[in-house]
């Protein structure tokens, strides 16, 4: 009887249980697909910010050097254009003159070989490609006006990505011209280190501080640089110093080692 009373309240009640079940089901399906797409779009989201910041970035390079080129470069050129000209009608008849014209074209030839070496920087160099990111970086190192240390633990295989190391190289460069110009610094220290599936770049310097992420200044340019490849830029420089640049590049997901230099 006990059993006969029970099959039928189970019979009974069977079609409730299995809405209910199928409800709970969809609820846990649609939280699961609510959670995931929530996650694609954010991830859309950032890919998408740093898509802008690379176009920034190399839109701001590009309108610099262009600016550069033409206020610096270019009119030194027309200038010794100019002086050569005038060198060139005073040789004969008044050689003292000349001699004057001679060594101003070479200061113009000078200065503008100066500014195109500056226009240069964060230009992947010949020996960022050719020798790598320890040597690039010693190099640019040692035409600091400041004295600086480098201190780089990188295995010598596999490299980095190309825009790993075109990245780290302008961090790099964009520090030291700060500090060489702005920070009054007597040293500065540079260390590049891999730490699992990132790359670590730092420069310090014992300058009076005060730099900032701030529109239309360099660090600016490197957050920009650094985005594009979902990396961070981390700046401490409290007033009165010391001032230290942090970059977290990641490895992954930025292109496989040596792909742009196989082009």
């Amino acid at each position: 009887m006990a059993t006969t009373v029970l099959g039928a309240l189970l019979l009974a009640t069977f079609p409730l249980v299995t809405r209910v079940l199928t409800a709970v089901r969809a609820a846990l399906a649609r939280g699961l697909l609510t959670n995931q797409t929530a996650a694609l779009r954010a991830r859309t989201g950032e890919l998408a910010t740093a898509r802008r910041a690379a176009v920034d970035a190399e839109a701001n390079t590009l309108r610099r050097v262009e600016r550069d080129l033409h206020d610096g470069p270019q009119q030194r050129l027309v200038r010794l254009d100019m002086d050569l000209e005038t060198l060139g009608r005073r040789l004969d008849d008044d050689p003292a003159r000349a001699r004057v014209l001679l060594d101003e074209a070479l200061a113009q030839n000078r200065e503008a070989l100066a500014e195109i070496r500056a226009l240069s920087r964060g230009i992947a160099p010949p020996i960022l490609a050719d020798r790598g990111l320890a040597e690039a970086i010693s190099a640019a190192a040692a035409r600091c006006p400041v004295p600086v240390t480098v201190e780089i633990d990188l295995p010598a295989a596999p490299r980095p990505p190309a825009a790993v190391e075109n990245t780290a190289y302008f961090v790099v460069t964009e520090a030291l011209t700060n500090v060489a110009k702005h920070s009054g610094a007597t040293r500065a220290d540079v260390v590049l280190a891999r730490d699992a599936d990132r790359l670590v770049v730092q420069v310090a310097d014992d300058g009076h501080g005060g730099a900032h992420v701030g529109k239309g200044h360099g660090l600016a340019g490197l957050a920009d640089r650094l985005a594009a490849v979902e990396g961070r830029l981390d700046v401490a420089s409290p007033d009165g110093g010391p001032t230290v640049v942090t970059a977290d590049v990641p490895l992954a997901g930025v292109g496989q080692p040596g792909e742009e230099r196989s082009r």
